[in-house]
């Protein structure tokens, strides 16, 4: 099994007939991700890339049984996108849009809550490369050929790291299982913690490597709850080593402004509660390799 999302997984994409959408629904449904149809509203009744268009997402899951969607939205209408997938009973979404102002996001989960946990929508992102079940499915814009299926579970901020990591991985032989992008912005949908939860309970993930930045407390929870709830081996890395203190670095998310939130002091916490830190992002596959002969 994996988390998330498989084969299996009905799939729709919100702002289905736009290009940047278009270009990556081709490549998801190529990857073999089971993608039933699409949203853009006013173009309902019409068919893109062989599938039907839909004009809202509550139409599109009572025809297709659609459970997940990839949102391609643009950020000052990507909060109502969101808050109409909950209100349709998608279990899961993946947002990729950049952008969204931090007071949407706040917004967005405050009415997530209005939902049973059991029955509460997951959102992934924004600002992410998404999720992908290396050799089942794809749900974001990542380069589905650097994944080779395995056992390692993959958790990161940075969606280019994360490829980093599973390419690395991929030349030493190291499999994926999923490999979840949480985003890099201050407010996401789901956090480390989550998907590490998530991973635990997955029986054919037996590692999880967990990639952080500078800014926010995330790492260091995340750290503390592995310590206490996993049995699997977690390795951690955090980028951002020279980013000096107070200056915004690319990601919203990514900004130091207090303690424990340097790239050097989140990596010693991590050590501290006992996770493989990668001492750099070049030896990220050697450190998952070092991790899995240690836990043999």
């Amino acid at each position: 099994m994996s988390i998330l999302i498989d084969q299996t997984t009905r799939v729709i994409v919100q702002g289905f007939t736009g290009d940047k959408a278009s270009f990556h629904a081709k490549e998801m449904i190529a990857y073999g991700t089971n993608v039933v149809g699409g949203v853009t509203p006013g173009k309902g009744g019409q068919r893109h890339l062989d599938r039907p268009v839909f004009n809202t997402v509550k139409d599109a899951v009572e025809t297709t049984g659609a459970e997940a969607s990839l949102a391609f939205v643009p950020p000052a209408f990507a909060a109502d996108a969101l808050m109409e997938a909950a209100d349709a009973g998608l279990r899961l979404v993946c947002v990729i849009t950049d952008g969204i102002p931090a007071q949407d996001m706040m917004r967005v989960k405050r009415y997530l809550k209005r939902y049973a946990r059991e029955r509460r929508t997951t959102i992934v992102g924004p600002n992410c490369a998404g999720i992908i079940s290396a050799g089942r499915a794809m749900l974001g814009i990542m380069p589905g050929h650097i994944y080779l299926p395995g056992n390692v579970g993959i958790v990161s901020r940075s969606g280019t790291l994360g490829y980093e990591a599973a390419a690395q991985m991929k030349a030493l032989g190291i499999g994926v299982s999923t490999s979840v992008g949480i985003g890099g912005d201050p407010i996401n949908g789901s956090s480390f913690l989550d998907h590490l939860a998530r991973f635990e309970e997955d029986p054919e993930t037996h590692a999880v490597v967990m990639i952080g930045e500078i800014g926010g407390p995330q790492e260091a929870e995340a750290a503390q709850w592995a310590k206490e709830n996993m049995r699997k081996p977690v390795i951690g890395y955090v980028a951002g080593l020279t980013a000096p203190k107070g200056r915004r670095m690319g990601h919203a998310g990514a900004i130091i402004s207090a303690v424990g939130d340097t790239a050097a002091e989140k990596s010693e916490i991590m050590r501290s509660y006992g996770l493989h830190v990668a001492p750099s992002a070049a030896e990220l596959g050697t450190t998952v390799a070092q991790a899995l002969t240690r836990a043999a």
